[in-house]
């Protein structure tokens, strides 16, 4: 897709919009994971803290019974980074009791560390421990009266949380990515399926430039519905006009050609007389450029009109039949090769007046044989057609550059002796400019003049 395709608009803002949604709620359930881990760590905690506080406040409890009921060989293992102490704190010297996974080894005080109570009366933190250990602590001060006063402090490895926060963590991602990719991959058929409609507008349109249709066809969603409403509108409202132009045009002719045959008329009947005679010269080049100018304003309205589309082979064939009757008594042989899929976007009318000037003019030239080809070029750019190259071809004498540049401009003639107004290949060159195309000479290889017609095909 294009950088200006609104389909391409569309896939990098719902992606865009899908990479921010995903990673935060990724950030915010990695967080909130983490904070249950934490604080069912921190449950833990305590229920050891609240075991040890319970055999603090039975001091009658003999010695070697006392802090047996943990229930956890981890404080009994040196270093294993689960450890307790009980510091009596209402005593000249503290007395300090341990575990023994804390050896000889002594845990912070949470309070000198700057840590707040809380509610429920306890401290928690995250300190350094024994070997660097990091751990999870937690500690609370307990007064017992004339039994004295004690901070119990409970301390855990936080490695715990720290594993099972990034295992979440990479389960979570895995499954993200996954559903990133399912959401990415609707998000493409969402667009294609949401800009189907366009897309046939779009194909429709271009059947109706190359003559496959005459008007937009089918159900269209309610938001593009206007759309191809009004686009058969100027379709329809097109071809009216043409067809207003047409009859303008006519009208014009008639109305042109009457007075011009009337002023032939009263010269001719005075043609003996210089004055006359300059007349009727006059009028008959007036009569050319009317017919001519008449002629370019019939095709650019008819080239203007979308819809119409000519198969080149069988008027080609056509032609050549008619040009080799036509120049039978100087024995010229026209011959024809035409590709069958050739298709000239325009009106068969137009294409047979182009090719047959071409023609008409090779066989004046010719001295013998003309040949006629037919070719078609696939697009070079996507935004074009398919192109006609039509090769006019005889083995008369040819045309240096400056006769060929000569013979191109409207009305000039070479050889005065061979009929015709001089305007042919004139009237040619015009009208394939006027359907996009253009008309260039150049020598043939079967020795003569090469007139090559290229014309919009389909």
């Amino acid at each position: 897709m294009a950088a200006s395709s609104l389909a391409n608009r569309l896939f990098l803002s719902a992606t865009a919009w899908l990479v921010v949604i995903l990673a935060i709620t990724g950030v915010v359930l990695s967080s909130v994971y983490k904070n249950a881990t934490e604080r069912a760590f921190d449950r833990r905690l305590n229920l050891y803290l609240r075991t040890l506080i319970a055999e603090v406040a039975t001091p009658d409890e003999p010695p070697d019974r006392q802090f047996q009921s943990l229930g956890e060989p981890l404080f009994e293992l040196p270093l294993s980074g689960w450890y307790w102490q009980i510091t009596r704190t209402d005593t000249e010297k503290p007395e300090v009791r341990s575990s023994r996974s804390l050896w000889d080894k002594k845990l912070p005080k949470l309070e000198e560390q700057g840590a707040e109570l809380t509610a429920a009366g306890i401290r928690l933190a995250y300190v350094d421990g024994p070997e660097g250990q990091n751990l999870r602590m937690v500690e609370r001060p307990v007064d017992l009266g004339a039994d004295g006063k004690f901070l119990v402090s409970v301390a855990g490895d936080d490695t715990e949380i720290f594993d099972e926060t990034r295992s979440f963590d990479y389960y979570l991602g895995g499954t993200f990515t996954a559903l990133g990719i399912v959401l990415l991959l609707t998000t493409v058929f969402q667009v294609r399926f949401g800009l189907a409609p366009l897309k046939r507008i779009s194909e429709s349109i271009a059947d109706i430039r190359s003559g496959r249709a005459e008007r937009l066809e089918g159900e269209f969603p309610v938001e593009i519905a206007p759309l191809a409403r009004e686009t058969n509108a100027l379709i329809e409202a097109n071809r009216e006009i043409v067809e207003r132009a047409r009859t303008h045009v006519g009208n014009l002719a008639h109305a042109i050609k009457t007075p011009l045959s009337v002023i032939v008329n009263e010269a001719g009947a005075h043609a003996a007389e210089p004055f006359a005679a300059k007349v009727m010269e006059q009028a008959d080049v007036m009569r050319d450029q009317v017919a001519h100018h008449l002629e370019r304003a019939r095709i650019a309205a008819r080239v203007s009109v979308v819809a119409t589309v000519t198969e080149v082979a069988p008027a080609i064939e056509a032609l050549r039949r008619t040009m080799e009757k036509i120049h039978r008594d100087r024995g010229i042989m026209v011959e024809a090769k035409a590709d069958p899929s050739a298709k000239f976007r325009g009106e068969r009318q137009d294409l047979e007046e182009m090719v047959g000037n071409l023609v008409d003019n090779a066989c004046k030239w010719a001295a013998s044989r003309v040949f006629i080809e037919v070719l078609v070029e696939t697009a070079r750019q996507a935004d074009t057609g398919p192109r006609l190259r039509i090769l006019v071809d005889d083995d008369g004498r040819g045309l240096s550059e400056a006769e060929r540049a000569q013979v191109s401009r409207r009305g000039q003639r070479l050889d005065e002796s061979k009929p015709g107004s001089g305007l042919g290949l004139s009237i040619v060159t015009d009208l394939a400019a006027l359907y996009g195309g253009s008309l260039s000479l150049s020598g043939a290889p079967i020795g003569g003049l090469r007139a090559e017609l290229v014309l919009p095909g389909i």
